[in-house]
């Protein structure tokens, strides 16, 4: 069940809106959101996992609504959200955190506790479970904001540029989680980014925004279908992603 915007507007304080009037309904399976830095992605994610409220439009999970209070806690229990600032809660230990990130959404304190084990698993933290959250590395940290996203087994995970401080072999294992996650669960995922590598290893669908407006909506090969014939494989990506941002320059 994908997330959809509808007429969607908000601004940061008096400020130009971010996103003005935007309707997008996300496809089901797997999804990358790309953009240059400030075509509002975050703001987009921000929306859709409820952190941030529209100024006018609404944001939608089939029947729950963000803009109604009383579908909040149940449209947050079934959304996992992973935003680029990844905190440690102070006194926490690893695991900990990751349960504590389940109990949050709803969980019992023993499910939330025996699943963290797990979500630790995927992020390959296990060993680090009884460390300090404090004590993690930025990469390590990352990692632990995901686990925190998938403890929860929510129907739609939003990450939002997970791979941010990730080593080569990190992002290979984040790639690998994507895949892993599409084909064992229901499990819709978005993940936005600036980076064009590897789409069509990860992901079933693409969303390029631009300056807040959708400037492309479709699966993987209609977005490679849009750089010029003769472009190298290695290429095409990144071509057909300069070309939707630079046409309307």
């Amino acid at each position: 069940m994908p997330i959809k915007t509808l007429g969607c507007s908000f601004a940061y304080r008096a400020q130009i809106p971010v996103l003005n009037a935007l309707s997008l309904a996300f496809d089901s399976g797997t999804t990358v959101l790309l953009g240059p830095n400030g075509a509002g992605k975050s703001t987009l994610l921000s929306l859709a996992a409820s952190a941030l409220r529209p100024d006018s439009g609404s944001v939608a999970l089939g029947p729950l609504d963000t803009t109604r209070r009383a579908d909040l806690k149940e449209y947050r229990r079934r959304v996992g959200w992973l935003p680029q600032q990844v905190r440690p809660v102070p006194s926490l230990r690893v695991r900990e955190q990751v349960a504590h990130a389940g109990w949050l959404k709803g969980m019992s304190r023993r499910a939330a506790w025996d699943a963290s084990a797990g979500a630790l698993e995927r992020v390959a933290l296990t060993e680090l479970a009884q460390r300090r959250s404090s004590e993690l590395s930025g990469g390590q940290l990352r990692r632990l904001g995901i686990a925190q996203a998938l403890v929860h087994s929510a129907d739609v995970l939003l990450m939002d540029e997970p791979t941010a401080g990730l080593d080569p072999l990190q992002r290979r294992v984040f790639k690998e989680l994507v895949t892993s996650i599409a084909s064992t669960s229901n499990t819709d995922v978005i993940v936005s980014t600036h980076q064009t590598e590897d789409l069509a290893n990860t992901y079933d669908h693409v969303v390029v925004l631009d300056a807040g407006e959708v400037r492309h909506q479709g699966s993987v090969a209609s977005f490679f279908g849009l750089a010029p014939a003769g472009t190298a494989p290695e290429h095409r990506a990144e071509t057909a992603y300069a070309g939707l941002i630079t046409a309307e320059v």
